[in-house]
């Protein structure tokens, strides 16, 4: 250890060193929570709790999901860490070994669903179990072990962090060459669709489409958001807007009407322009020419013109460490694809810059908001 090292531990108390300590280590360890996670949903263990009745003893969860009975104190301590992460609870100690019993029999702790992990089971699941489920997930974070390596880059050649992982610039660059990965891509972005607009629609989020006579969702996919919106307002015709390559794949059940189109180009006309998840993928540049075409095809905010956004606003909603760190982190996985999640000040600054007057945020999506931006 060095001098200056030593001089700067020796500015610390006992205790800010300790602190300080756990703090690093609790990074270092941090990415085994996914993997747990990861691991609790491949067994099974969210769903056999379910089937349980919502509760269980580890030696439940051990028959239920069919381990071997020597993992069981194995499966206590993955239980125990991710009962710790908020992913799972504890009820009750309902028995207490004594010293001389078998570790073995190491109690009965009795564990219970969570809000999170209720999101873990059923047929209706978040993006987050799609990505924990995703068949491969090392596309998504193994390339964040490059990240030094391509800040120390100083000729831009490397291009984004994806591209200097893949050798393609974004994620549907490589949905184009590897069929699996488009698979899981597009399952991803339905699965985050119908969740997110469940939630928008049951709540103040739906007052947001009340009265509209028409939308178009742009960049919208499979149609998963329109279709929603159309199921909950039947009077508000319904428009996707995609590229042919993804049109020509989506279900037709006639409640949406699809169109193939290049945003930056031409945006079909209607009352309000919905745009899901689609400009944190883009630079501020490309925003404004995003939204200079959204801004032609809506009407006079009069007539009830708008554009509605769905995306992270940084720095709003519930003020929560995990609502604050799903936000910057988030931005940290879109900066691999030089995309960028943005604060309320760099909304305002492009919003301006398209020619729109005024806009609100509604903090109402948990680490995402509902953005609404008139001419």
């Amino acid at each position: 250890m060095d001098n200056s090292m030593s001089h700067t531990l020796d500015e610390l108390n006992t205790e800010d060193l300790l602190q300080g300590n756990a703090q690093v280590l609790h990074h270092f360890l941090s990415s085994l929570k996914s993997q747990s996670l990861r691991c609790a949903c491949f067994l099974g263990i969210p769903a056999a709790l379910h089937r349980l009745g919502g509760s269980a003893t580890v030696a439940g969860l051990l028959d239920e999901i069919g381990l071997h009975p020597s993992k069981l104190p194995y499966l206590r301590r993955l239980m125990r860490a991710l009962t710790v992460s908020g992913i799972f609870a504890t009820a009750k100690q309902q028995y207490s070994p004594t010293m001389a019993e078998d570790a073995t029999s190491i109690g009965e702790t009795v564990y219970v669903l969570t809000p999170a992990s209720r999101l873990l089971v059923g047929d209706r699941p978040s993006a987050a179990m799609s990505a924990l489920l995703n068949p491969r997930p090392e596309t998504g974070f193994a390339m964040f072990f490059k990240l030094e390596e391509w800040f120390r880059q100083d000729d831009g050649a490397s291009g984004t962090l994806f591209k200097m992982a893949h050798g393609v610039t974004s994620p549907w660059d490589l949905a184009k060459e590897d069929s699996l990965y488009n698979r899981c891509l597009n399952e991803a972005c339905v699965i985050d669709t119908s969740f997110v607009m469940d939630v928008a629609l049951r709540g103040s989020g739906g007052d947001v489409f009340r009265g509209l006579t028409s939308l178009v969702d742009v960049g919208g996919g499979y149609g998963a958001a329109a279709l929603a919106i159309a199921k909950a307002f039947p009077d508000v015709k319904c428009t996707v807007m995609d590229l042919e390559q993804v049109i020509c794949e989506a279900p037709d059940d006639g409640l949406v009407q699809f169109v193939a189109g290049d945003m930056f180009e031409f945006v079909p006309p209607a009352q309000a322009a919905l745009l899901k998840n689609v400009l944190d993928c883009w630079s501020d540049d490309d925003c404004v020419k995003i939204l200079r075409q959204c801004k032609k095809a809506i009407p006079t905010r009069d007539a009830g013109g708008k554009v509605i956004i769905v995306n992270v606003a940084v720095g709003s909603g519930p003020n929560s460490i995990a609502v604050k760190e799903a936000q910057v982190l988030y931005d940290m996985y879109m900066m691999s694809i030089d995309g960028t999640e943005r604060e309320e000040h760099e909304w305002r600054k492009i919003f301006l810059e398209s020619g729109f007057s005024d806009y609100r945020i509604m903090p109402i999506l948990g680490y995402q908001s509902i953005i609404e931006v008139f001419p």
